[in-house]
C-alpha cells in the first residue's frame, strides 16, 4: 500500500477492504469521496479559506471604514481568527447564530466578478500566502498519506472525488496540483451564478452549504452514485460516513484523527460526535500520531 502509512490496524483495514471491493463490485460503483478541510489539508490554527477571505474583509474594512466595528470584519482588522474558529466549532455543535452573520460578509466579499477574476484571486492566494505556524506554503500543507491513499484508490479502480464544506471555487484552482484531483471532481459550497456578456458572475447569493446532510444529497445530485469508501474527520461529514455504510455492498469510513501536536495539531472539537459513533458505526480511526509515519510531503 502507501509508504507513508505505518502498519497497523488502519492500514491494514483500508488494505482488506480495497481487496475486498476489488473482488465484489464493479468498477463504475467504486467511488471514493474524501473531505478536504482536516482530511486532505491542514484547517488549524484556522481553515487555509478563512484567511483568504479574512484578507478581503480587511480590504473591505478598509475602503469602507463603516465595517470595521461590525463582524466579522472587526475580527479581521483586529487579527482575532479566534473569533472565526469559535463560529464553526458553535456550528458543529449546533449552534449557529453567529454563522449567518459570517455567511453573509463571505457571500459579499467576492461577489459580481467572473469565474475566471476570482480564480485568478484564488491562484494569486496560494502563490504568496504561508501557513502562520507551519512556516510552509499552504499548497505543502496537503497530507502526504491522504494523497497517497487517493492514488492507492484510483490504481485499484476508483474514482475519487472531494466533497467539503470548503468553497467549490476555492478549491478547483488547486486541487489538480495538490492531489491530482481535476475540478470536475471537486464538490463543495458555492454561491449562485449568473450569466450575462457571455460570462458567469458571482452573486450574493448562497447555491449550497456542502455540510452534513447536504453532502450526501450533493454526492448524489453530482454523481448518481452511493460512495462507498468515504473519509472524513469531523460532525460535518457524519451524514456522508452514513450514506456509504447504509448501502448494501462493501463500504469503508475513515476519520482522521488529529493527535499529533508536534508534527501538525492535537483537537477533536468540532469531531466529538463523529467519533463517538465511530466505534457502533464501524469507521475506522486513523491516528496522525500513530498511523501516519509522515504528515507533510
Amino acid at each position: 500500500m502507501v509508504d507513508s502509512w505505518i502498519d497497523g490496524p488502519a492500514k491494514s483495514a483500508i488494505v482488506d477492504f480495497v481487496g475486498r471491493a476489488v473482488a465484489e463490485v464493479e468498477p463504475a460503483s467504486r467511488v471514493a469521496v474524501f473531505d478536504n478541510d482536516g482530511t486532505l489539508w491542514c484547517e488549524k490554527p484556522a481553515y487555509i479559506q478563512l484567511d483568504f477571505l479574512v484578507r478581503r474583509f480587511v480590504e473591505q474594512a478598509t475602503a469602507d471604514p463603516s465595517l470595521r466595528d461590525t463582524p466579522p470584519y472587526k475580527a479581521a482588522v483586529e487579527g482575532d481568527l479566534n473569533w472565526f474558529g469559535d463560529v464553526v466549532t458553535k456550528h458543529y455543535q449546533g449552534d449557529d447564530s453567529q454563522l449567518k452573520v459570517l455567511a453573509g460578509a463571505i457571500l459579499s466579499a467576492h461577489s459580481d466578478i467572473t469565474v475566471e477574476e476570482h480564480a485568478a484571486r484564488v491562484k494569486a492566494f496560494f502563490a504568496e500566502a504561508q501557513h502562520p505556524t507551519l512556516n510552509r506554503p499552504y499548497t505543502a500543507c496537503g497530507y502526504r498519506p491522504m494523497v497517497e491513499l487517493l492514488r492507492y484508490l484510483e490504481d485499484n479502480g476508483f474514482t475519487t472525488l472531494i466533497a467539503s464544506g470548503g468553497g467549490r471555487d476555492f478549491m478547483r484552482p488547486v486541487t489538480m496540483d495538490m492531489y491530482g484531483i481535476p475540478p470536475e471532481r471537486v464538490i463543495g459550497s458555492s454561491v449562485g451564478l449568473e450569466f450575462r456578456d457571455g460570462n458567469l458572475y458571482t452573486t450574493e447569493k448562497a447555491e449550497f452549504l456542502d455540510d452534513g446532510p447536504v453532502k450526501p444529497a450533493r454526492i448524489w445530485g453530482r454523481t448518481g452514485r452511493r460512495p462507498i469508501f468515504v473519509a472524513g474527520n469531523s460532525n460535518g461529514d457524519i451524514e456522508m460516513l452514513q450514506y456509504a455504510s447504509a448501502g448494501s455492498g462493501p463500504s469503508f469510513g475513515v476519520l482522521v484523527l488529529h493527535d499529533d501536536a508536534e508534527r501538525e495539531f492535537d483537537y477533536t472539537a468540532g469531531a466529538e460526535k463523529a467519533l463517538e459513533l465511530a466505534g457502533s458505526s464501524g469507521w475506522t480511526v486513523a491516528s496522525i500520531k500513530n498511523d501516519w509515519a509522515t504528515v507533510f510531503a
